[in-house]
């Protein structure tokens, strides 16, 4: 996501490379360049005039301090301009009530179901909630089983009623059985349609009126761009949502919905999400996005994703045992682990900053862990514990036991010792390409 933008504007900042100060001449054709990335990145046509308006009334006359370039400081009030149109700060989620009544609403193929799971499993791991869906979309055939199947992965219960054809009656319903079993959230999936209608809005704001919800998150898919802005701009004039859940980021997204929607329809972005599996979902932070669209990184996000699967002894223990020299597969293994449950690799990486323009053209093949730890557990204990035991027979049992060849089993020995430089990587960027290379060796 962003990664055009990205490089568009980068192109435009290098316009007043060199310049001695900031003049509405100088100034003229580098907004001109940002005004143009932020319209082919999809944003609003007078949300991006505004942006680049108050850019420039910002710029001009801006006292350059002797240590910071034009530039630079043309970049930084960009940065501040993109923080401020997408909010300012993370806006929490409202968690008040008991049970709390989530509604989510929006369009088909936006995301919806699945995002209901990743809420429901958000708030059970991350806020120590004990909550329950309901399936309200009565008439998409597969969305209750979708449901069933996405609740199951969480251990979190489904409330549905597949012949009742009542959204209202069934939501009603579903929050008494709530309160009995004593759950104290409850997220409410409703139907969608391919477009927005007549039927789907009076739906939608009869089931609203009726439950009362404590928060009303607008689900819609960021691939969709400016068609997204003006979608949620139908549902806030009837329904008034409280907040906007952007999906899909992983995708061809061009980033025009992010920039555009809060300005639009003056309701902050509370979470974003990605992928398929139920732990891509992420609070949406103005200032980490403005980072990662000019190419400065998200380093605080990355931190927190790695202090969410790092234990604080398991490092200290792990750290005496690389300055003994005591490292192991066992070990090894691990921290393949845990780094894979940080997310996308490549995406990871993308929050170091000045990596992620290094990354771009570099293919990482995932499914070398994979093959790394088919490896590692066709070792024995023995071999895991003292990695020196193993000798040319061993090695093509090894092989043997993962399905892997004898050149892979002497690769993945050789980058044994590459583990601290891959550990180093989430603090810092040195010999990121090189680490990353060499676990890409391994193929699949």
């Amino acid at each position: 996501m962003f990664e055009n933008l990205t490089e568009k504007l980068e192109r435009a900042f290098k316009v007043l490379k060199g310049e001695g100060m900031i003049t509405e001449v100088n100034i003229a054709e580098t907004l001109k360049e940002v005004r143009r990335a932020l319209l082919d990145a999809d944003v609003n046509y007078k949300v991006a005039k505004t942006f680049t308006d108050t850019v420039k009334d910002k710029a001009i006359g801006q006292k350059i301090l002797t240590s910071v370039r034009p530039n630079q400081m043309f970049i930084k009030i960009v940065h501040d301009e993109l923080t401020q149109l997408m909010g300012t700060q993370n806006t929490p989620i409202n968690l008040q009530g008991n049970p709390c009544i989530i509604l989510l609403a929006g369009l088909q193929g936006s995301g919806k179901t699945t995002f209901a799971a990743k809420l429901a499993n958000y708030l059970k791991s991350k806020k120590g909630k004990n909550p329950m869906l309901i399936a309200a979309d009565i008439y998409r055939p597969a969305a209750i089983e979708q449901l069933k199947i996405l609740g199951n992965q969480i251990n979190v219960p489904l409330y549905f009623e597949e012949n009742n054809r009542e959204p209202v009656k069934i939501v009603k319903e579903g929050i008494k059985e709530a309160k009995r079993i004593g759950r104290d959230v409850v997220i409410i999936d409703t139907a969608g349609r391919l477009a927005v209608d007549e039927e789907m809005m009076q739906e939608i704001e009869e089931i609203k009126k009726a439950v009362n919800p404590h928060e009303t998150l607008f689900v819609v898919d960021a691939m969709t761009g400016q068609d997204a802005v003006n979608t949620a701009k139908a549902f806030n004039d009837r329904i008034n949502f409280d907040g906007v859940v952007l999906t899909k980021l992983d995708g061809d997204a061009r980033g025009g919905a992010a920039l555009s929607i809060k300005a639009v329809v003056n309701k902050p972005i509370k979470f974003i999400s990605t992928g398929e599996k139920l732990d891509t979902i992420d609070l949406f932070h103005p200032a980490r996005m403005a980072d990662r669209i000019l190419g400065m990184g998200d380093i605080v996000t990355l931190v927190e994703k790695a202090q969410e699967q790092f234990d604080a002894e398991e490092a200290k223990k792990l750290q005496k045992k690389i300055a003994k020299n005591q490292f192991n597969f066992n070990d090894f293994l691990s921290q393949l682990q845990q780094i894979k449950k940080m997310g996308n690799i490549k995406d990871l990486m993308g929050m170091i900053p000045g990596v992620g323009k290094m990354m771009k053209n570099l293919d990482i093949d995932e499914k070398s862990f994979k093959r790394m730890e088919a490896i590692i557990l066709s070792m024995t204990p023995e071999e895991r514990e003292k990695p020196e035991v193993i000798n040319g027979s061993r090695r093509k049992r090894i092989a043997n036991g993962s399905g892997t060849t004898v050149q892979e089993v002497n690769q993945l020995l050789r980058q044994f010792e590459e583990t601290r430089k891959l550990m180093k990587m989430v603090t810092s960027g040195k010999n990121v390409m090189r680490s990353m290379q060499n676990l890409g060796r391994i193929k699949k």
